[in-house]
């Protein structure tokens, strides 16, 4: 795995001031996008990204800016753009949070939890719940073992399947659901 190219704050503005500006793509779900976004980004989900990024990466324009809450998704999405053939992509470092956190200018709509805190969430609530149905049936303190494990291989790893199957959830596809046709649309603009 190759490390990122990344682009901070400071740049990334500077940059978006200038006459021709970079594409931003920001990567995470619909109802993450649609909570709070930099003005002028195209929202292109990871997992269509990865699903769609042949059709995508001849529209993205030279060296696109990818987004995500933390820069770990923008990561992924740039070693698929790699992976297809494309270079020249970065990665906004510190992702929405530092660029929020830098005083750059948001646009918010409907509030909803971001995905790595439902993560933390559900990770919880299946830990609990072995543990409270330990009392009942002492073997379920296993389930939570297992879940704690997975945890631990996963963040190893760098990957979270957990994340991936919650991206898939109804809330989190947001008001209007990424259609790639659109995207490609918005981006051939």
């Amino acid at each position: 795995m190759t490390a990122s190219v990344k682009i901070d704050f400071a740049a990334l503005r500077e940059q978006l001031g200038a006459a021709d500006p970079p594409r931003l793509i920001d990567v995470r779900t619909p109802a993450e996008f649609e909570t709070a976004h930099i003005p002028g980004a195209h929202n292109v989900p990871l997992d269509v990204l990865r699903s769609h990024v042949d059709e995508l990466a001849e529209h993205l324009g030279p060296d696109p800016v990818l987004v995500c809450r933390s820069g770990q998704r923008a990561g992924l999405a740039e070693q698929a753009l790699v992976a297809a053939g494309t270079s020249g992509a970065r990665v906004l470092a510190g992702g929405m949070s530092g660029w929020e956190a830098g005083g750059g200018e948001v646009r918010r709509g409907r509030q909803t939890w971001e995905l790595d805190r439902q993560v933390r969430f559900t990770a919880g609530v299946l830990v609990l719940l072995g543990l409270l149905g330990g009392l009942l049936v002492p073997a379920l303190v296993w389930f939570s073992a297992f879940i704690g494990a997975m945890l631990v291989i996963t963040a190893t790893l760098g990957i979270c399947p957990m994340a991936t199957a919650l991206a898939m959830m109804p809330w989190n596809r947001g008001s209007a659901p990424v259609d790639v046709h659109r995207v490609l649309a918005d981006l051939r603009s």
